[in-house]
């Protein structure tokens, strides 16, 4: 046979991590973590099952049948294994239940559950983090029957009454700008209002209820006109003839996540509360929803990182392993810094919100979390796909063959950037959080974790809010060029944040023995944290022509 290169091999992900467990030890007080530590050892052992798994088994898409034999419409979804294994997995270690616990460490713990278990689970964590968002509207709301109704399925431990649901936003018209949304909430002859209308993505179509926007009868247009409803999907264990299943879409990536185009024909449905400014009563949801974005983003960027490194001590070149050749080390090396400060802000992130949730948030933060919120998704985002890219290029053609399993992270990767919000779309909702005193907020939060650390980490990242400070107060007044200039800006804060938090945990390691978030500062620092650029409005104008 000749020579036959060895397979990566993954680690187990809880065993042989270092930075979740260092947080852990950090921020949570000693009978958390003994209270924490069986799921997460359980989920990474689900995790490295799954990959074993994947090394021995064809992968599967979801696949919707529409009629029965008899031609009676049946709309099915058979499902991957990951996903059938989901509702188990989710309700055995709390997945989604921890998060709604009743401590400033709720979601910290929720996030490092998540943390483990998102790769493994095929993206089944989109459902979920729908569907967390979803209680956390509802709780929001103050609706007592809607909350009685459907808050102990969304947070059950036990499997056979637990329910996924759904967030219908999104129509032809597109995905953040929701002003033209043509579903239309009607009441029939009885009172009970009934959707009608077409929603183009549905990325939890085989759960048990939703959350949807909808125009009710005769009211205005715009978004302020909006209402939000909250329906079931299921009739018994039959699907609703109301809910029609036009198509799964074929996507890029997170192929294994059944996501849907669905028409509504008189679903019954219940409003939140008032029967308008539904896109506000959305709103609590998405700090939920963009932490676990931003959270499922440094999930990928550490299995890619942890495969390539591991390869890497299994592929010889030129007489030596790769991890011995200098400039493939020093390109892992540059991977794991970018990596360490992505895990650093969104995770304190997750902290944020938890102690936000709980009251037990100093004043500023709540105002911390509403910028560090969008700046976290967009920056992660964006950094899983080119981490995941230059991963996937230490495998050299490997990484580029299908049966390998490694294309697929890119492919999914790409996804993190677009959901929840684009780059843009959520850099000028962190410019609109800049507003009054946001960076005054920032640089408050900056001052507090960089005490006791590197002075020449404060030096440096303090320069570079110098700059952005110089920036927004030399902008302009005119609008299109301070959005213009809004993508730069959201990630240079992004990375003065990362750089500061990683300074904490670096001074805090260091304490201890460990010098490694030392170095990874080091090269994250070295790697810059200006992105801002001179913005010229007619320079665009010209270059798009």
């Amino acid at each position: 046979m000749g020579f036959l290169q060895a397979a990566p091999q993954l680690p187990h992900p809880w065993r042989s991590d270092r930075l979740l467990p260092a947080l852990l030890e950090r921020t949570l007080p000693i009978v958390r973590r003994d209270a924490l530590h069986s799921d997460l050892h359980a989920l990474g052992d689900y995790a490295l099952m799954a990959w074993q798994r994947a090394a021995t088994t064809t992968r599967r898409k979801p696949v919707l049948t529409q009629w029965d034999a008899w031609g009676r419409r049946v709309d099915r979804i058979e499902l991957t294994t990951a996903w059938q294994e989901g509702p188990h997995v989710t309700t055995r270690h709390a997945v989604l239940a921890a998060g709604h616990e009743h401590h400033e460490h709720a979601r910290l713990e929720e996030f490092a559950r998540v943390y483990l278990y998102h790769v493994a689970s095929e993206f089944y964590t989109c459902p979920l983090a729908m569907t967390d968002g979803a209680a956390t509207a509802l709780k929001a709301s103050g609706n007592r029957a809607l909350i009685e109704r459907a808050l102990p399925h969304f947070l059950s431990r036990d499997t056979a009454t637990f329910w996924l649901s759904g967030q219908w936003m999104t129509e032809t018209h597109g995905g953040s700008d929701v002003g033209n949304t043509e579903t239309v909430a009607r009441q029939d002859a009885e009172g009970q209002w009934r959707l009608h209308g077409r929603k183009w993505f549905s990325s939890a179509v085989v759960g048990e209820a939703a959350l949807a926007l909808a125009r009710p009868e005769g009211a205005g247009a715009g978004s302020g006109a909006l209402a939000l409803f909250y329906v079931e999907t299921m009739d018994g264990a039959q699907r609703r003839p109301e809910l029609v299943i036009d198509r799964l879409k074929d996507k890029l990536g997170t192929q294994e996540l059944p996501t849907a185009e669905i028409h509504l024909d008189g679903l019954p449905a219940w409003p939140l509360g008032e029967l308008s400014n539904g896109v506000r009563q959305v709103a609590p949801m998405l700090n939920v929803t963009r932490t676990w974005n931003a959270v499922c983003a440094v999930a990928s960027m550490a299995r890619a990182i942890t495969l390539a490194r591991d390869y890497a001590t299994r592929r010889l070149a030129f007489g030596r392993p790769l991890i011995e050749q200098p400039l493939h080390a020093q390109t892992l090396a540059d991977m794991q810094a970018e990596f360490e400060g992505a895990f650093a802000l969104a995770f304190e992130v997750a902290q944020l919100l938890g102690r936000v949730e709980h009251g037990s948030a100093a004043p500023h933060e709540i105002a911390l979390l509403r910028l560090l919120t969008p700046l976290a998704k967009l920056w992660t985002g964006k950094l899983a796909v080119r981490l995941c890219s230059e991963a996937l290029e230490c495998f050299g053609g490997a990484g580029y063959i299908e049966d390998t399993g490694l294309p697929q992270l890119l492919r999914d990767a790409q996804v993190y950037a677009i959901w929840e919000g684009t780059t843009n779309v959520l850099s000028l909702d962190a410019l609109r959080a800049l507003t009054g005193d946001g960076l005054v907020t920032l640089r408050t939060a900056v001052a507090a974790w960089l005490q006791g650390g590197d002075p020449h980490a404060a030096f440096a990242i303090d320069a570079a809010l110098d700059a952005a400070a110089s920036h927004l107060d030399a902008t302009p007044a005119q609008r299109a060029t301070l959005e213009a200039g809004a993508r730069g800006l959201a990630i240079t804060l992004a990375r003065c944040a990362a750089a500061a938090l990683l300074a904490r945990q670096a001074a805090w390691s260091q304490a201890r023995g460990d010098a490694r978030p030392a170095a990874a500062l080091r090269r994250f620092l070295g790697h810059g944290l200006l992105r801002l650029a001179d913005i010229g409005t007619d320079d665009t104008a010209l270059l798009l022509h």
